[in-house]
């Protein structure tokens, strides 16, 4: 009997098979990662991707790619011009401008804890590793983000390659190689910056450490709300990440959820269409059914990020809480004239329901406790050219 417990108590906490040694690496792997990200114990261990194992030395270079303009062709921008820290890494502007002028048609996206999305960007189901997507705003030229095309790649790597500083970076991060830098050495080292900013210590986290008091008696009822089949926020927004699109290192393949919605924004033709300038995953696939598909999005830090939506259309909280409670977006007037509510193709998770303007602002409360001002202050997140 005395066995049975011991392998009881084992099992939990090695599945019981002393003898696997890979059970050990996985074990000693997570607990090195956690250390790194300086994860709390109710955070999961992200998902990291074999081809790029996450370091310090990785993180370190990419917090000052992050930050300097010189990965921009024409030396004007950088990533941190339309994700800035203050902001949860968003940039508080309906869509950017990328550095030639051209504006974007989509809403610059929060950056905390986007490695544990199950895909990236708003409306992409093919980009699976943030490596994928950051190819995008760096190369891309249509529309031009950071503009670093076939014609000017060389000098904008030279300009790594001349600078002492970076040569010595570059080699720490990538002591198996001898050459200098590379636009793939630069995305790596940038999707491990971008995977180092967990956040995790707004007050909602406190309350989910064990301090009842982290949250006033109206948070409360908010939280209460928006996990209720009245509001039903939490059948898209849901988990430690609140997204249904998530992973971490234990999420297996047969389990991983790869969700897009149409959330009744648009419907400008009566058949469910979205402006012709973005129409969400349609973009990609070309199905009709796929308009108006988008990513759900973590709400961390929400209360930072406005504005709302893939394109920004939406200012505040409460015009977003009573976009859902609608059923979809009525526009009476324009070019976007329809209204959201009778599009066939909007998700039927998005149901009419009427809300007091108490529980607006309880929901409202709630989703500001997901606020994490650590985060948005912390100085290994910070331009390192401010130091």
């Amino acid at each position: 009997m005395k066995f049975i417990a011991v392998c009881l108590v084992m099992g939990i906490l090695m599945g019981c098979n002393q003898s696997s040694s890979t059970t050990v690496e996985e074990s000693t792997q997570q607990q090195s990662l956690r250390d790194l990200l300086e994860l709390p114990a109710h955070m999961a261990v992200p998902s990291i991707p074999d081809f790029n194992p996450l370091t310090a030395e990785k993180i370190q270079l990419g917090r000052f790619l992050f930050y300097d303009p010189k990965l921009s062709a024409n030396q004007t921008q950088s990533c941190s011009s339309c994700h800035e820290q203050i902001l949860a890494f968003s940039d508080a502007v309906e869509r950017p401008f990328g550095s030639t002028g051209h504006q974007l048609v989509r809403n610059s996206q929060g950056l905390a804890n986007v490695v544990y999305h199950s895909t990236f960007t708003w409306s992409n189901n093919g980009f699976l590793e943030l490596e994928e997507q950051l190819n995008v705003p760096i190369r891309s030229d249509n529309p031009i983000e950071l503009g670093v095309t076939d014609s000017n790649i060389e000098e904008v790597l030279a300009r790594f390659d001349a600078d002492a500083s970076y040569v010595d970076m570059f080699a720490a991060a990538f002591p198996e190689s001898e050459s200098g830098a590379s636009i793939n050495k630069i995305i790596f080292a940038l999707a491990s910056f971008v995977r180092s900013m967990i956040s995790a210590g707004s007050a909602y986290d406190q309350y989910l450490l064990g301090d009842t008091s982290a949250l006033t008696e109206q948070q409360k009822l908010g939280f209460s709300l928006f996990n209720g089949e009245k509001f039903e926020c939490f059948h898209c927004h849901t988990g430690s990440n609140f997204s249904v699109s998530y992973r971490d290192s234990n999420t297996t393949e047969d389990t991983i959820q790869y969700p897009f919605f149409n959330n009744g924004l648009y419907n400008v033709d009566g058949e469910g269409s979205y402006p012709a300038a973005d129409q969400g995953l349609y973009e990609l696939t070309l199905d009709l059914a796929d308009r108006g598909l988008f990513r759900p999005q973590s709400l961390r830090n929400i209360e930072l990020t406005a504005p709302y939506m893939h394109d920004g259309s939406i200012a505040t909280l409460r015009e977003v809480i009573e976009h859902y409670a609608r059923g979809g977006r009525l526009i009476e007037s324009g070019e976007n004239a329809g209204d959201g509510n009778l599009s066939p193709l909007k998700s039927g998770l998005i149901k009419t329901f009427v809300a007091t303007d108490d529980e607006i602002d309880a929901v409202i409360a709630f989703l500001e406790s997901l606020t994490d001002y650590e985060f948005i202050n912390n100085p290994k997140f910070s331009d390192p050219f401010k130091e």
